[in-house]
């Protein structure tokens, strides 16, 4: 057993650490405030060729797996969950593909991603159907007009990185909508510019400002045979098992930022004589948390290396599922604490704290809520998916 990253993955780290202080940090409340993407720093993540760490080699990418890319993440999102985001959003609508797209979809989609020469986006969820995959209506018909082709149609909404997606991988059912048949479920590959696609509404966030999150609509959008991803509702949640350390990827990250920034401020407030922090009860606020973020951190890098072994299947789910839901959950404690430490000045926008905590709350929801990812584990001890004497 070994808890040491290899040279190679802290040589990563060590890099994208240099450019979040250099490059995320100082834009972090500005991409907040305007709520634009931030093309520059999508540039310098490309020119430090960060696009493409999930990527095999052999399409473009730098081959660090999920491993590589939760460092990355977590380290970026330590000033900006934004950019975690962008990071996230390299693999989450490349996942279906390279877990069952044909060898002809990889070489096509996979290296644009990979040097940023195109962006993607997830389309799964419906405003009838979040968690309630299975409730889907978007639907495809068979094209009259092409052998094995289909006509694609219905609405996706809350899809992240919507605006600036070249291409989309779409969820959709094959016939009937209130068929709740998980082998009626495909997955399908759609061009922005296709006719019939079309981006109606941008949503208002709460936090993580600077990537947009919007409806997605297909009216009869032509799929041709070469576009379908083999695959069912088990391509779905596979994906999205490999996905929860990635997410959680940026609750730690979070986590630690918040805290980070909180310690050093009471440590430099004067209060009763002292500090802040040589108050024993922030003392031992500040030892909870950093205990709690160092077993995220734990959970978070288990998960990353059994992703990366391929072990995102059924029995796999609790241990991938328990870093989802506990990252998360730390990153919302760390940044309502960051901010009751600073006081009246967390509540300012002087400060970051009020960003973490409202950037943090984004996390229990998104891929799988808390709750839902509380079912998952739940279930896999039942089954004794995760048992301790087996």
């Amino acid at each position: 057993m070994d808890f040491a990253l290899n040279d190679e993955m802290e040589g990563l780290r060590d890099v994208v650490r240099r450019l979040a202080r250099e490059v995320v940090a100082p834009r972090a409340r500005e991409i907040d405030r305007t709520g634009e993407y931030p093309e520059d720093v999508f540039a310098a993540l490309r020119k430090a060729d960060l696009l493409g760490l999930c990527i095999p080699e052999e399409y473009g990418g730098s081959g660090a797996g999920i491993t590589g890319l939760v460092l990355a993440i977590e380290e970026v999102t330590k000033y900006s969950n934004v950019i975690g985001l962008m990071l996230l959003l390299t693999r989450l609508p490349t996942g279906p593909l390279m877990i069952a797209g044909t060898e002809e979809q990889k070489r096509k989609y996979l290296p644009g991603i990979a040097s940023g020469e195109t962006r993607a986006s997830f389309c799964l969820s419906e405003p009838g159907a979040g968690s309630d995959v299975a409730g889907m209506t978007t639907r495809v018909v068979p094209d009259p007009d092409v052998e094995g082709g289909y006509l694609l149609s219905g609405t996706k909404c809350w899809i992240s990185g919507a605006m600036q997606a070249d291409w989309f991988v779409v969820f959709a059912k094959r016939g009937d909508p209130a068929d709740r048949r998980h082998g009626n479920i495909g997955a399908f590959i759609v061009e922005a510019d296709q006719v019939g696609v079309s981006r109606p509404r941008v949503d208002h966030k709460m936090g993580v400002k600077g990537i947009d999150t919007a409806d997605v609509v297909f009216d009869r959008v032509a799929i041709s045979p070469d576009r379908v991803i083999p695959g069912d509702f088990r391509l779905i949640m596979q994906s999205l098992n490999a996905m929860r350390p990635v997410v959680a990827a940026r609750g730690l990250g979070l986590a630690e930022g918040a805290l980070m920034y909180a310690t050093r401020y009471v440590k430099e407030r004067p209060a009763f004589g002292a500090t802040i922090a040589d108050l024993q009860g922030i003392q031992w606020e500040i030892a909870k948390l950093a205990t709690e973020i160092e077993a995220a951190r734990l959970l978070t890098y288990r998960a990353a290396w059994l992703a990366d072994q391929g072990r995102f299947s059924k029995k796999d789910v609790p241990e991938l599922s328990m870093s989802k839901y506990y990252a998360s959950e730390v990153a919302v404690k760390a940044s309502g604490l960051a901010v009751q430490l600073l006081g009246a000045a967390g509540y300012m926008e002087d400060h970051p704290t009020e960003l973490f905590y409202r950037d943090a709350k984004q996390l229990t929801i998104v891929e799988g809520t808390s709750q839902v990812q509380l079912g998952l584990i739940g279930r896999g001890v039942i089954a004794e998916d995760l048992w301790w004497d087996s």
